[in-house]
């Protein structure tokens, strides 16, 4: 994004516009008469409304019109909050950011339809209390014009330091009709006091005319939320309503009329908000030191080098930068590292309205407690594990909870719930999915492994490994697929994805008590520590996450090998892949050889190798686009001399050793 392009900064601050928004209307579910969530939501409303339309974006300006117009009446009291219209305004705001998004993308019919959905649902609400709203609708200020308005208005303090301008808003007004205007000068402090920034002075207005009250609260559109204002109709009423015909016919024909063709936006490509990181400055003036502390060192060096670095004293003061240097360097990382970590509360704030629409689509009564909001992790960690913990909650609201009418008759309470937590623990960050449904039947995971081939009948298995059975592609116990699960996919993602981050699952489950899922995932993919090996010529990196012992490969061992990729490590046998082979060196053994010995799902392979280099801590660079199709590798690192390592991915390669295997096998 540049900083530069008000479109791009506009698409991120509606992005968090529209999930304060949902939070709001989230937490408005559980309270449908808190004044607080209800003002809240229609302020966010307004405010995107509103900046949607200073930066182009006319459908999304017009389509927010119609919610904010809904839930305005809701803030008046002319309509009760129900979840019916809470649930349509969550659909309209996926509208919105696809609207965001990409306008011109952003199907017509889709807003139609929930904007038929909100007239039912505001309908719905007014005839529950027919007689009241009628006769409220009738009183409403807000549709009726005057002979004239009597307004004061004070800004709030910050006003003119945001770029607001009071005089150009009395232009504003002046030109909505014959205007007289006074300043009120009471609230301006003592000179000392006075800040020159703040707006001290206050306007008593008497505007005459036939004009509209949303005319004049147009004027105040961007500074509403925070300023002072009373408006008052000035002598007799002179018009009837604008509309009489109902509080959802007035939302849908203004919304109509402000239909017009596509805004200049829409021409625009679409941009994702999520592409940068919000970083406090306190983090920054920190890196902001590191750097000043470098520039300070390579001056030195400079010094030192155009002087001639000769002697003990030179070679002294050359040691001293030098590890001056390396002491920056480490702590640079570490500083750059922090930056990159965000609080986990983002990612857990989508989940509220999963399990919200879950909830209604179940028919079950779901209640999701979250903890460890705090935590922080990856910025890059924090994105991939969307998709794996929405399959987990899934699963967990459709197959491990129970209806409400079970669980009152298993003895436990009618709501359900799901609990998702994040801890630290040293560099790991352990992210729990929990649910107090019916925990897993093991004699139906059984079954189903034992019909689908996976283990053969009646072979012994460890709990954990038979529950780990769940994580096979296409393994379901469901007796039927539904539009949420049952085909067996979901879990199958969640193992890949977790490995894929280098991280493992754990998971404990009792019948009619629940179960919970623990996923170890390391606190960041930017830098790991690696183990440096040699096959042939090359070096690479095996993460030392995965590694769990390095054996040594005798000449006469390797040899007797020959012709069986197994080797005995005490009193199991461990399979192994000769990297040699497999990525074609074309040079001859070294009389060592090393077997590294790694764990990767559950399974232990010996990686053989010319070469232990040792430990090493990798910085992870990006395969270019060329070589991002070659699954054995998931990077590159920059080595001290200059030369490039390639790190293994041990899930891909264990994968391809097992297919090179069966190819072998199959050619006799």
């Amino acid at each position: 994004m540049s900083d530069q392009d008000p479109v791009a900064a506009f698409r991120i601050e509606a992005a968090e516009l529209l999930d304060q928004v949902e939070q709001a209307l989230l937490d408005l579910t559980h309270r449908l008469d808190d004044k607080s969530l209800i003002d809240a939501t229609f302020r966010g409303l307004h405010t995107l409304k509103g900046s949607g339309a200073m930066f182009g974006f006319d459908r999304l300006a017009t389509f927010t019109h119609h919610c904010e117009s809904a839930f305005d009446r809701v803030r008046k009291g002319f309509v009760p909050a129900t979840a019916e219209l809470v649930a349509v305004i969550l659909s309209a705001m996926d509208h919105m950011r696809a609207l965001v998004d990409n306008e011109a993308a952003a199907e017509e019919a889709v807003g139609s339809a929930i904007l038929a959905r909100l007239q039912d649902a505001i309908g719905d609400a007014g005839s529950a209390s027919a007689a009241p709203v009628s006769v409220d609708t009738d009183a409403a200020p807000g549709d009726v014009r005057a002979a004239g308005w009597k307004l004061f208005f004070r800004l709030p303090p910050d006003a003119m330091a945001n770029g607001t301008n009071p005089l150009m808003l009395l232009d504003e007004l002046r030109d909505l009709g014959e205007c007289t205007i006074t300043a009120r000068t009471d609230a301006i402090p003592p000179l000392p006091d006075m800040v020159p920034t703040e707006c001290h002075i206050g306007w008593d207005v008497e505007l005459r005319g036939d004009i509209e009250r949303s005319a004049i609260e147009d004027v105040f559109l961007f500074v509403m939320d925070d300023m002072e204002m009373q408006l008052e109709p000035l002598g007799d009423t002179v018009g009837e309503h604008v509309d009489s015909a109902g509080p959802a016919q007035v939302a849908v024909v203004q919304a109509a009329d402000t239909t017009g063709p596509t805004g200049e936006a829409a021409a625009r490509p679409g941009a994702k908000a999520g592409e940068s990181v919000r970083v406090p400055a306190e983090r920054l003036d920190i890196l902001m030191d590191r750097v000043g502390e470098l520039v300070i060192v390579q001056s030195r060096l400079s010094q030192l080098a155009n002087g001639g670095a000769s002697g003990p004293a030179g070679e002294l003061a050359l040691r001293s930068i030098s590890e001056e240097i390396e002491r920056l360097a480490s702590e640079l990382r570490d500083t750059m590292m922090v930056l990159r970590m965000v609080p986990i509360a983002a990612l857990f704030g989508r989940f509220r309205r999963l399990v919200h629409d879950l909830s209604r689509e179940t028919g079950k009564t779901i209640d999701l407690v979250t903890s460890g909001e705090s935590t922080e992790v990856d910025k890059t960690v924090t994105e991939r594990l969307a998709d794996p913990i929405v399959h987990l909650i899934r699963n967990a609201c459709d197959h491990g909870l129970e209806t409400p009418d079970e669980r009152v008759a298993a003895g436990k309470p009618p709501a359900g719930q799901v609990r998702l937590a994040a801890q630290q623990a040293g560099g790991e960050v352990l992210i729990t999915i929990e649910d107090d449904g019916r925990g897993i039947n093991r004699e139906r995971v059984r079954a189903k492994a034992e019909a689908n081939g996976l283990i053969q009948p009646g072979q012994i298995l460890t709990d954990q490994d038979l529950l780990q059975m769940i994580f096979h592609p296409g393994f379901s116990t469901a007796a039927q697929v539904t539009n949420l699960s049952g085909r067996g996919v979901g879990m199958d993602v969640v193992k890949r994805t977790i490995e894929m981050l280098r991280g493992t699952i754990d998971m404990v489950s009792e019948e009619g008590r629940g179960s919970r899922i623990t996923l170890r995932i390391p606190l960041t993919l930017a830098i790991i520590e690696g183990l440096l090996v040699r096959v042939g010529d090359s070096r690479y990196v095996i993460p030392l996450a995965a590694v769990e012992e390095c054996l040594e490969l005798s000449l006469e061992e390797d040899l007797r090998s020959r012709g069986r990729s197994m080797i005995q490590v005490r009193d199991t046998l461990v399979p192994f892949i000769r990297l040699r082979e497999l990525f074609d060196t074309g040079t001859r053994p070294d009389p060592y050889q090393k077997i590294v010995v790694i764990t990767t799902g559950g399974e232990r392979v010996g990686l053989v190798v010319d070469q232990i280099i040792g430990s090493h801590q990798t910085v992870i660079k990006s395969m270019s686009v060329l070589h991002q199709d070659v699954a054995s590798f998931s990077g590159a690192t920059i080595l001290g001399d200059g030369g490039v390592a390639l790190i293994l991915d041990v899930v891909q390669l264990v994968a391809l050793g097992q297919n090179r295997e069966e190819r072998l096998r199959a050619a006799g």
